[in-house]
């Protein structure tokens, strides 16, 4: 039992002169960057739509600002941790600090589901955006190639899906510097085309649409706000860059919160926007976003929306791969992964071999497995993390070898339990399927770590 709980040494981690070290390439801009990146992206294209459809009218809105403010109670938590303790593996790191090995371990693995699944779901969301862009330019692609296998529906395997994964891991192969640069890029373009939208959109609002403006009552706004939270993934993956950061005790709080505060801002306008255009009752369809403009009559912003779309969920795909693949190098460095999991290329000084490893696996379930209902479930991965790092800023703060310099949680200890008790009631609104799911790749994942993590662990050393 004492070797379950067993505890990372802080002033051992803070000092890692033996150990391989990522290089620092990365600021404030950078941060904040990553995180819009990762945050904008399916939950502004496609669940303002659908959500608003099935679960809170008009009133998604106020789903998006209950899902911001326990995004923001966690934020706050997570920039203490990841300021005070600027080392790779996110809520994995920091499980390990405070409450031991199996704990961290158990993080661990949720966060595995939420990187993996995310990035698989978030690619057949593009891929159904890209295969509409071409064929507005002319070319078709096949249906039996363009979706998850199902033969009933014609469709066999989802090579876009594919295609954009294993174009995105090559991409993080070059190095930081290289992908944060290509990421800034499509940043801006996406920010840009949401502005568009909302701009000319504002023009089309008959305020007509939101009455009644919470059709399913405010069962419905808490539902839709543990569906929307799926909009905000993410913001954790800037902690999975800790090790990489210039001055983090600055630059990570800035770039969690501030990219948390820009994206909370652009949902809450999007949603006004649309559900002032078009009746909620209407809006579940697979690219709400464009659909409004059509119905607008604003054909042209509604193919630059396509467009955005497109770039837009390449940022998401590119940042939630990047925390897996650090998050599995995090993991074979404490030897509870292969430790092929924290080889770095030479030349490019990234975790190539893991990062492949991770991409292919992607791949695959991108292109083969229906991912309708994944939302749910990568959910209840992150807010499992979430809980861990909310309470665990208690332990953390009792620790006396923990620099003092970094971010500190205001009104402490209220709003660590503030964000424990929020991410647990939003877990309550998730369906039995998604607990059972999670339950199964749970023991699983303990079953590995008893039969290999356990016995390989650098803790035994």
């Amino acid at each position: 039992m004492n070797n379950l709980f067993r505890k990372k040494d802080i002033s051992q981690l803070l000092n890692k002169t033996n150990t391989v070290q990522l290089p620092k390439t990365l600021g404030a801009f950078d941060l904040i960057m990553l995180g819009v990146g990762a945050i904008v992206g399916t939950g502004i294209f496609i669940l303002p739509g659908t959500v608003s459809a099935t679960h809170s009218g008009p009133a998604i809105v106020f789903s998006f600002i209950i899902a911001a403010i326990v995004c923001a109670l966690a934020g706050m938590c997570y920039s203490e941790f990841s300021s005070s303790v600027p080392v790779t593996g996110s809520a994995y790191t920091y499980g390990y600090i405070v409450f031991g090995e199996i704990v961290a371990w158990f993080v661990g693995w949720a966060l595995v589901l939420e990187y993996g699944l995310a990035s698989a779901s978030v690619a057949t969301g593009w891929s159904s955006y890209f295969v509409n862009l071409v064929e507005g330019l002319g070319i078709h692609i096949p249906a039996a190639l363009a979706g998850p296998f199902d033969p009933t529906n014609g469709t066999y395997i989802n090579l876009p899906a594919i295609f954009i994964v294993l174009i995105i891991s090559f991409l993080l192969t070059l190095g930081m510097q290289e992908s944060t640069r290509i990421n800034k890029i499509m940043v801006f373009v996406k920010v840009g085309v949401i502005l568009l939208f909302i701009l000319v959109g504002v023009f089309y609002v008959e305020p007509a649409n939101w009455q009644p403006f919470t059709p399913f009552g405010i069962n419905g706004v808490f539902t839709g706000a543990a569906l929307v939270f799926f909009a905000y993934l993410g913001f954790d993956a800037v902690s999975s860059a800790a090790e990489e950061v210039k001055n983090p005790q600055r630059n990570l709080p800035i770039g969690i919160i501030g990219s948390l505060l820009i994206c909370t801002l652009l949902y809450v306008f999007v949603s006004l926007v649309l559900t002032g255009i078009v009746s909620y009752t209407d809006l579940n369809v697979t690219d709400p976003v464009s659909f409004a403009m059509q119905i607008a009559g604003q054909n042209w912003v509604s193919g630059i929306i396509s467009l955005g779309a497109v770039f837009g969920m390449m940022t998401v795909i590119l940042v939630m791969i990047y925390g897996g693949t650090r998050l599995l190098y995090a993991l074979g460095r404490d030897g509870l992964l292969p430790k092929v999991m924290q080889e770095l290329n030479p030349k490019h000084q990234t975790p190539v071999k893991n990062t492949w490893f991770f991409g292919i696996l992607i791949a695959i379930c991108a292109g083969l497995v229906p991912l309708g209902k994944l939302a749910e479930l990568v959910n209840m991965g992150t807010l499992i993390a979430f809980m861990v790092v909310s309470i665990g800023v208690i332990f953390l703060r009792k620790n006396k070898q923990i620099p003092s310099d970094g971010f500190k949680v205001p009104l402490y200890p209220v709003i660590p339990i503030l964000s424990f008790l929020a991410c647990l009631f939003l877990i309550s609104q998730l369906s039995v399927d998604t607990w059972i799911a999670c339950g199964l790749w749970f023991i699983v994942g303990m079953v590995f770590y008893f039969l290999y993590g356990r016995t390989h662990s650098t803790m035994n050393e």
